[in-house]
């Protein structure tokens, strides 16, 4: 069976700031998003000609659950250009105690896929980074796109 990529963290805040920082998608993830990100619809990113999607919100379920599903996906730097199209991506939030825990899953991004150890890598900095320190400290770090490609050898330093 494959495994899905998911990370989780636990922080000091309400099911209610973290959904509220979950969908401030341009405060964690890209400030170049286009369309709404805290309600059910559709969204877009992109980074250069690197990698373009479509997400549309299909749940948004507050202080509990956000779903996002990739309508469209395009990678420049692989050879299934729309290895994205068609997954899911999860963010399941959970009163423990006095903590809140954030799960992130990424159905049907698995080891298999070739994009695995960039997306992988991108996804963990982004959540268990940017994510979280906009939930804990009201400052995401969006915008990483260009270090992390540059660290995966995508685009050069130097351009």
């Amino acid at each position: 069976m494959k495994q899905n990529f998911n990370t989780s963290f636990t922080v000091d805040r309400s099911p209610e700031e973290v959904f509220g920082a979950i969908t401030n998608v341009r405060g964690w993830w890209s400030e170049d998003i286009e369309g709404r990100t805290d309600e059910v619809g559709e969204f877009n990113y992109h980074y250069r000609d690197i990698h373009r999607c479509v997400m549309r919100i299909t749940e948004l379920n507050p202080g509990k659950k956000v779903v996002w599903h990739v309508v469209d996906n395009y990678f420049n730097f692989t050879g299934d250009e729309k290895e994205w199209t068609g997954t899911d991506i999860v963010f399941e939030i959970e009163r423990k105690s006095n903590q809140t825990e954030v799960r992130f899953t990424h159905i049907g991004l698995t080891a298999a896929d070739e994009c695995y150890d960039v997306c992988s890598d991108s996804w963990g900095t982004y959540i268990r980074g940017s994510l979280r320190d906009l939930i804990t400290t009201g400052k995401g770090k969006p915008n990483q796109s260009e270090k992390l490609a540059a660290k995966h050898g995508i685009v050069s330093t130097q351009e």
